[in-house]
């Protein structure tokens, strides 16, 4: 098991001091009345995740959302290298995304940023390795990242992934074993709601 106390973890995102946090409990993504916004971790999202891709029946969210402007820069929260990285090209997908391998106390762990720009994944490699705080992709725009309003999909998971994708939302009748698979962003990105 992870000691997530024992280490310090370099922001994701710089965030200002006010931001909105989001209730898509709702079924709604309505623009914030600040820059900035937050989608949380393990909220039930009913009538958002509407295309095939969903087949209807996901909608628990297992990553936390970070909205902002387009081209908003995405850190590596510690050192690494890049396990995966493509296109994810369905409607309400990620779009461009990158996933990262980590060890914490020797522990693999996988981080994915999705719904990235498309310079994000230009000129990097399986293999590469990243460092703690450094510029690793951007917030992509509509066309680019899914057809979302801009922000980062950020999810932790303790498998490691096949592909350059993960499943972001899940139906309710796998959200308990999905919260033990993909631990809350939060014990990274701390306390941010």
């Amino acid at each position: 098991m992870i000691d997530w106390d024992s280490n310090e973890f370099h922001s994701v995102v710089d965030m200002p001091e006010e931001y909105t946090i989001l209730d898509l409990s709702r079924g709604v993504w309505s623009q914030p009345e600040t820059t900035f916004s937050v989608g949380k971790y393990d909220e039930f999202r009913p009538n958002l995740y509407n295309t095939d891709l969903f087949g209807g029946e996901r909608n628990m969210h297992i990553g936390i959302d970070i909205g902002g402007p387009v081209g908003t820069p995405c850190m590596a929260f510690m050192d690494g290298v890049i396990s995966q990285f493509g296109y994810n090209p369905e409607p309400g997908d990620y779009g461009n995304v990158i996933i990262t391998k980590h060890e914490i106390g020797g522990v693999p762990l996988w981080a994915l940023y999705g719904h990235l720009n498309a310079a994000s994944i230009e000129g990097i490699r399986v293999g590469d390795r990243v460092e703690a705080g450094e510029v690793i992709a951007w917030f992509g725009a509509f066309e680019e990242n899914g057809g979302w309003e801009p922000h980062l999909h950020f999810q932790l998971s303790l498998i490691e992934p096949e592909t350059h994708d993960m499943p972001g939302v899940v139906a309710p009748e796998d959200r308990d074993q999905a919260l033990k698979d993909y631990p809350d962003p939060r014990l990274v990105l701390g306390p941010l709601y």
